[in-house]
């Protein structure tokens, strides 16, 4: 009878004792999960970086690759599609960058605002990228910039 009271105090004794593996675990998982937000957010700052409209070179490498796959595939449907579907698809390419640097800004920088209005930032991407396509657009209508011949039989 005195064995099975000791063994119920030890057992009472155990049950008190604070489980201080669960409280690391938890910070060891809440810091994981930073991380892999930040390297989600530097991802998608990248890439959106890659397709926006703030680098120079990057319309050679990335955007006119996407614009041109784009109207090639718009094309097949009606070849009178190319021109137009190719700016669309430009236009679109730089829209998407400037939206994914924005999503990629808000999971690396701490102590953003948890409030985002995605349309506001749908409205700051359409109209920043549609101001430089109309740039763009204007400078190759005034033969500022030359574009190869698209169409040689014209």
């Amino acid at each position: 009878m005195e064995n099975t009271q000791h063994i119920s105090s030890d057992l009472n004794i155990d049950n008190q004792k604070p489980d201080i593996s669960l409280g690391q675990s938890n910070q060891s998982q809440v810091r994981l999960t930073e991380i892999f937000k930040k390297i989600r957010g530097a991802v998608l700052l990248v890439i959106g970086f890659l397709l926006s409209p703030m680098s120079w070179w990057n319309d050679l490498f990335f955007n006119l690759p996407i614009a041109y796959g784009f109207g090639y595939l718009c094309s097949l449907f009606s070849p009178s599609l190319l021109l137009p579907c190719a700016i669309a698809g430009y236009w679109l390419s730089n829209v998407l960058g400037i939206l994914l640097m924005q999503a990629g800004v808000m999971d690396v920088l701490p102590n953003q605002s948890q409030e985002r209005s995605l349309k506001k930032e749908l409205l700051t991407g359409f109209a920043s990228s549609t101001a430089y396509t109309l740039v763009i657009l204007a400078l190759i209508h005034f033969k500022v910039l030359a574009t190869p011949n698209l169409f040689p039989g014209s």
